[in-house]
C-alpha cells in the first residue's frame, strides 16, 4: 500500500525560458501535466470499476478472499496473496528499470499495476458501507484535487518537504508491520492520521516535482516515461489518502 515511485532527479528550482519561448513552453506544460492527470485518473477508474466487478462476482472474489459464513473476510487465498504482493514488485519494477524501459512498456505495466490493486481494494467493500466509501472517495477527490492545484501553482519552493514526507513514509510503512502484530487500534488511528497528512503533503509537493522535471526532460521517449511514472506517483498518493481517509471516517458493514 505504501509503496511509492522516487525519482532520483529532484530539481530544486523553476527553470524559465527566454521570453520569446515562454508561450511554447506553458503550452508544452499543459499538455504535459494533463497527461499525467489523464493516465492517473483511468488508473483509478480502472481499479474503481475492477474493485466493484470483484466485489459483486462471487465466483472472483471466492478466488482471492476465504469468506466466512456470514459474509467477512477471514484471510487472503494462496491467489489472493499473490495478487494483493504483486503491485510492489511492479512499482520495484518500473522505478529501477524505468530506463530501460520503453514508454509503451511502462504504461503497459501502469495498467496492469492498477487493474491488480483493483483486485486487492475489492476486499473493502467486505468491510465498510457503500455509502461511506463513495462519501470518503469524493472527500479524498476533493482534497486532491485542491493540493494539487496547489502544488503546481504555489511559488513556494516545497522541496524542502521531501525529507520530511520520506521519513514520515518510511515511519508509516514500520509502524504498520509492527501494528500488524499488535492489532492496537490505538495504533491505528495514529497510523491514519499522520498518513493523511503525509500524503496531502506528497500530493502538493508530487504535483511541483513534476512541473519542475518538465523543463530538464528532453521531448520525445524520456518525457512519455516521465509522464506515466508521474501518474504513478500521483495514483498512489490519491490511494493513499483515499485508504487512510477510509480508515479513519468508513462507516463499517
Amino acid at each position: 500500500m505504501e509503496e511509492r515511485y522516487r525519482s532520483q532527479q529532484r530539481p530544486t528550482t523553476f527553470g524559465r525560458a527566454p521570453a520569446h519561448d515562454q508561450a511554447a513552453i506553458d503550452a508544452g506544460l499543459r499538455k504535459y501535466m494533463l497527461g499525467i492527470y489523464n493516465y492517473m485518473a483511468s488508473g483509478v477508474l480502472l481499479t474503481g470499476v475492477l474493485a466493484m466487478l470483484t466485489y459483486t462476482t462471487p465466483a472472483l472474489y471466492s478466488l482471492l478472499y476465504q469468506i466466512t459464513p456470514e459474509g467477512y473476510v477471514a484471510g487472503y487465498t494462496g491467489l489472493g496473496m499473490v495478487i494483493a504482493f504483486a503491485p510492489l514488485g511492479i512499482v520495484l519494477l518500473m522505478s529501477f528499470g524505468v530506463n530501460k524501459l520503453s514508454s509503451g512498456a511502462a504504461q503497459g505495466l501502469f495498467w496492469v499495476y492498477s487493474a491488480l490493486m483493483g483486485l486487492s481494494l475489492s476486499s473493502i467493500f467486505f468491510v465498510y458501507t457503500g455509502t461511506s466509501i463513495a462519501k470518503v472517495f469524493f472527500i479524498s477527490a476533493s482534497m486532491f484535487g485542491a493540493l494539487s492545484l496547489f502544488g503546481y501553482t504555489t511559488k513556494k519552493d516545497l522541496s524542502g518537504w521531501g525529507t520530511f514526507l520520506f521519513m514520515g513514509l518510511i515511519g508509516i510503512i514500520i509502524a504498520s508491520i509492527v501494528n500488524w502484530f499488535l492489532a492496537s487500534s490505538m495504533m491505528s488511528f495514529i497510523i491514519s492520521v499522520v498518513g493523511v497528512l503525509v500524503f496531502a503533503g506528497l500530493t502538493a509537493y508530487d504535483n511541483q516535482q513534476l512541473r519542475q522535471m518538465y523543463y530538464v526532460t528532453p521531448a520525445g521517449e524520456a518525457q512519455k516515461k516521465l509522464m506515466i511514472m508521474g501518474a504513478l506517483r500521483l495514483y498512489l498518493d490519491f490511494i493513499n489518502l483515499f485508504i487512510m481517509l477510509l480508515r479513519l471516517f468508513g462507516s463499517r458493514e
